[in-house]
């Protein structure tokens, strides 16, 4: 088993060593787009938020734009497109409006497909899609069909990929030969031990600890809420999901770690970065809540690199002969 920290070092953007040009669209931070760069990809970013652009051209090698997206944009001429579509029309908590909501990216996505013809294209999105969304994720795949793509999906639990919390995403991924094969999956589960033990129980002036009233509200809220897994973390497992939300979330939403002397102290973005597999050397721009805004709605980069590495093999005709992993079968059930 390899130590956690080490095996963030390959996640270094490598000289543009293929021939491949990849678009990443709705870019966030550059969690997927480091995994692709690490392979050796030449990316492209298109992002909205400022701070998240910062963040990417500042760690990456390639140029992110910071751009809001529409139906009209014309793209550079791409071979892969990736990108993680807006997914606040599926979210649990929203009102599930699909294409009537105006923050849904698939249009797009979908658009810059049909403009570019890319040999490979892949978007990830909640799991919530696969299931409470079904009807609208077969439209998304019926409309991608129609354009003469070959498409696999899975929901990738990222604890499987080496990164160290309960992560899922469905991931879709589409090809204009053959048929995708998705990275193999790992036995050994990182914990957040393995990613943040060396710093979790430092504390300085800067620290921020949760006060009496708030470990009292904490309590109320996980027995009103009949919380079974209370959000600290457990240093002898994988993370629950980090996100957005309970990186700089309300009290009782928010991760946070159980010292041995009893106090909780809540994650710093060092930490959630860590949960995220991003490595230390990539720093995060904008106030704290906009850092874990970016960390929380990042693809963690280790899953990234998994799946690159397997676009990489397939764009080089280095293809598995077993089963398919994608089961589209199940959307039509």
């Amino acid at each position: 088993m390899t130590d956690y920290l080490e095996l963030l070092k390959q996640l270094q953007p490598k000289s543009k060593n293929n021939k491949y040009k990849v678009l990443d669209l709705f870019a966030g931070c550059g969690g997927l787009a480091l995994g692709f760069e690490a392979v050796g990809f030449e990316t492209v970013g298109y992002e909205k938020e400022i701070n998240a652009v910062k963040t990417y051209n500042s760690n990456l090698h390639g140029i992110c734009h910071e751009e809001e997206l529409t139906t009209e944009t014309v793209f550079p001429d791409a071979d892969i497109i990736i990108g993680g579509p807006p997914c606040q029309p599926f979210s649990v908590g929203g009102k599930q409006n699909g294409l009537n909501d105006s923050r849904d990216g698939f249009p797009i996505f979908i658009n810059a497909v049909k403009q570019q013809k890319p040999q490979l294209w892949l978007f990830e999105n909640v799991r919530g899609m696969l299931y409470r969304n079904k009807e609208y994720l077969q439209e998304i795949i019926k409309s991608l069909e129609l354009l003469e793509y070959k498409i696999s999906y899975k929901l990738i639990k990222a604890s499987n990929h080496q990164v160290p919390q309960n992560r899922e995403r469905l991931v879709v991924i589409g090809t204009k030969k053959d048929t995708f094969q998705f990275p193999i999956e790992y036995d050994y589960k990182y914990t957040v031990g393995d990613a943040i033990s060396d710093i979790a129980y430092k504390t300085d002036e800067n620290s921020k600890f949760l006060t009496e009233s708030q470990d009292k509200y904490v309590a109320k809220y996980e027995k009103a809420s009949k919380c079974i897994n209370p959000r600290d973390l457990y240093m002898d497992r994988p993370s629950r999901t980090v996100t957005c939300r309970n990186l700089a979330g309300a009290t009782g939403d928010m991760l946070r770690v159980k010292l041995p002397d009893g106090r909780r102290k809540r994650l710093t973005a060092r930490e959630g970065a860590r949960l995220q597999s991003f490595p230390d050397w990539y720093e995060f721009y904008g106030s704290e809540s906009s850092q874990f805004y970016q960390i929380g709605n990042a693809v963690p980069p280790l899953m990234a690199l998994h799946l690159a590495n397997s676009v990489f093999a397939f764009m080089n005709g280095d293809l598995h002969k077993d089963k398919p992993q994608g089961q589209l079968e199940f959307l039509w059930q």
